[in-house]
């Protein structure tokens, strides 16, 4: 009868540890700040391992490293899991559980584990080393630690419609622009801009204002409208920045003055 009663206390602690930390309590504090750590360490890891000199000098402590990173993510997905029934969003132990694990930060965390365990499953190598790249996605875990990501996350979140508002006028004017660039330049560059899927990777560059000069018009249509889509790039780009702009200033205020968010939806609460 005590165990019964000590397991749902348990289970409860273990949830408010692994979740982010509430102020004034140390061991969920403590937690954050160590995962926060090992997870910048694996990135550092990873991007270190990709150097052949550094490979070759620390092959055996990176792949050390690598295990003992992946044990411990693998503890704090499970605990996670475990625990997660002790919300009441995810109190029924299967449909909760599978809820919660559909969540997309548990999916990252999923993704960031299991390159590990696939090179004992799956003997194609060329297929585990792609999956290999889903490591760095231990780098998206950092929000969950991290306060000012969080705050980025509320910001993108109470700002998502005007931001997909801008994407798809973007993707508008990226095939636009792809459009009558192909038109104006096929017959002179048919070599340059044989069609329009091909022409929209001058009309990104163009867009974003970056132009390597690999691919270019030559005509004076073509040129006309090349300067007119990089002046509308211009200002394409400075929407969605200024609307993250004014939403950071609102979060900043709300702060101030000691309002709250939903971490979900962005709204404030009551």
């Amino acid at each position: 009868m005590e165990e019964a009663k000590e397991t749902p206390n348990f289970r409860q602690r273990v949830w408010e540890i692994v979740e982010a930390a509430k102020p004034g309590d140390k061991a969920s504090r403590i937690f954050d700040l160590f995962m926060f750590t090992l997870i910048v360490l694996n990135v550092t890891a990873v991007i270190a391992g990709s150097v052949k000199s550094v490979e070759e000098a620390y092959g055996s402590q990176l792949r050390w490293f690598e295990d003992f990173s992946v044990a411990i993510f693998t503890i704090e997905y499970l605990l996670r899991l475990w625990s997660c029934v002790c919300h009441p969003e995810f109190a029924r132990p299967i449909t909760g559980r599978l809820r919660f694990a559909l969540r997309p930060m548990q999916i990252i965390d999923l993704l960031a584990i299991l390159p590990f365990y696939l090179e004992f499953l799956v003997l194609d190598m060329r297929f585990v080393r792609v999956f290999r790249l889903f490591r760095l996605l231990r780098l998206a875990k950092l929000s969950r630690y991290s306060k000012t990501s969080q705050m980025l996350a509320r910001v993108f979140t109470s700002r998502k419609e005007e931001l997909l508002i801008t994407a798809s006028v973007m993707a508008v004017m990226l095939i636009l622009a792809s459009s009558f660039i192909y038109f104006a330049e096929n017959e002179a560059q048919p070599d340059k801009f044989p069609d329009i899927p091909s022409a929209m990777w001058w009309a990104i560059v163009t867009l974003t204002t970056v132009g390597y000069g690999d691919v270019y018009p030559v005509t004076t249509l073509g040129k006309f409208l090349a300067a007119a889509i990089a002046v509308l790039g211009v200002g394409m780009f400075a929407l969605p920045a200024g609307i993250l702009g004014a939403s950071f200033v609102e979060e900043i205020e709300r702060q101030k003055v000691g309002k709250q968010c939903c971490p979900h939806c962005g709204e404030e609460l009551d």
